[in-house]
């Protein structure tokens, strides 16, 4: 039987569209079973706590689907450990870090993995399992509680328990209801609400506080603008400070080694000062000292006068003593001999040389 030109139209056309339709439902079907043709690499990472891990959840890397959690098992006596498929073209590494997180708010989660790297980039083989230490749990509930602090303080004793189980019941993903939650939430602003006169003279108080500031913008202004010239009066000579710090060190070392090497000789004239003192001290030697200090210039007068008057008495070199010692105190030069020839008589002076 021939077909007609419009019937054979009509055959070609639903020929068509079964074509897409079948194309488009091989699609969805890959999409929906995530991975459903793929060829996956088995890990297995431990954990402290996997509460609401299921299998079937999502593997992700930087938020990707990549796989799907294959099993939760007890591991030891108080850990887990959680196996799961990853693509075989999306090879781990040893230094990857699994984390779970919340998926949504109703205690859905997921695997997420990442490259830690202070750790090795190395392959990790398939089958190998990631420990604990690279590992971290999902959200600490009280943590989170611990954030709502401050605003439990606001709330009563019952409105302050009803919302935290409220939480609880939501993230843990139990019997809990959004719409409970939003209900407590919404109990929680009309206590806000309440506080409005104490939120309303914050304000107010906050508000004279800014005003004064701004009185004084000019003088800030000037404070801020001397202490940016100040700072950059410093940043200018930087090196010189930095310069006159090193010199100071320096003179410091130079003080102290002085002081060390000084500090024999000082402490010997010191006591040779005090003995010099004692003796001064002692006795009439003050008084003495003082009169032959008073006549002293009028006799070196009268002397300088009879020597330039005439040749009355010569003097000259009656012996002379010069001594050369070494480090150690030894004299390495004798004693020159008297020097003065016959004038040199020692009983023309009695004692004198």
């Amino acid at each position: 039987m021939r077909l007609d030109r419009e019937a054979f139209s009509s055959l070609i056309k639903v020929g068509l569209f079964l074509a897409f339709t079948g194309i488009v439902t091989l699609l969805l079907m890959s999409i929906l079973a995530n991975g459903l043709f793929r060829s996956d690499r088995t890990y297995k990472a431990v954990f402290t706590d996997v509460t609401g891990v299921a299998k079937g959840d999502d593997v992700r890397i930087a938020g990707v689907s990549v796989g799907r959690v294959e099993s939760v098992e007890v591991h030891g006596r108080d850990k887990a450990i959680v196996t799961f498929g990853v693509d075989a073209d999306r090879p781990l590494t040893q230094n990857t870090h699994a984390t779970l997180k919340f998926r949504n708010l109703v205690g859905q989660r997921y695997l997420a993995l990442s490259q830690d790297p202070s750790g090795s980039s190395a392959v990790l083989e398939p089958g190998s399992t990631i420990p604990d230490e690279q590992t971290t749990d999902a959200l600490d509930l009280n943590v989170l509680l611990n954030g709502f602090k401050p605003v439990f303080e606001a709330l009563s004793p019952d409105d302050t328990n009803q919302f935290a189980f409220e939480i609880i019941q939501v993230l843990q993903g139990e019997s809990g209801s959004v719409q409970s939650l939003l209900a407590t939430t919404a109990s929680l602003t009309s206590t806000l609400a309440d506080r409005d006169q104490l939120i309303g003279d914050v304000i107010t108080n906050l508000s004279t506080t800014l005003d004064i500031v701004a009185n004084r913008d000019a003088e800030l202004n000037q404070t801020i603008v001397t202490l940016q010239q100040f700072v950059s009066g410093l940043n200018g000579d930087r090196e010189a400070i930095l310069g006159s710090i090193d010199s100071i060190a320096a003179l410091a070392d130079e003080t102290a080694s002085f002081l060390d090497e000084g500090a024999p000789a000082l402490a010997a004239d010191v006591t040779a000062l005090k003995d010099l003192t004692s003796t001064l001290t002692a006795g009439d030697n003050l008084g003495l000292l003082e009169r032959n200090l008073q006549i002293t210039p009028i006799k070196m007068k009268k002397l300088s006068n009879a020597a330039s008057a005439g040749s009355q008495f010569n003097f000259f070199v009656c012996g002379l003593n010069l001594t050369i010692k070494d480090k150690d105190g030894n004299s390495i030069l004798p004693t020159l001999p008297d020097v003065g020839g016959p004038r040199c008589q020692r009983d023309a002076i009695p004692g004198g040389e």
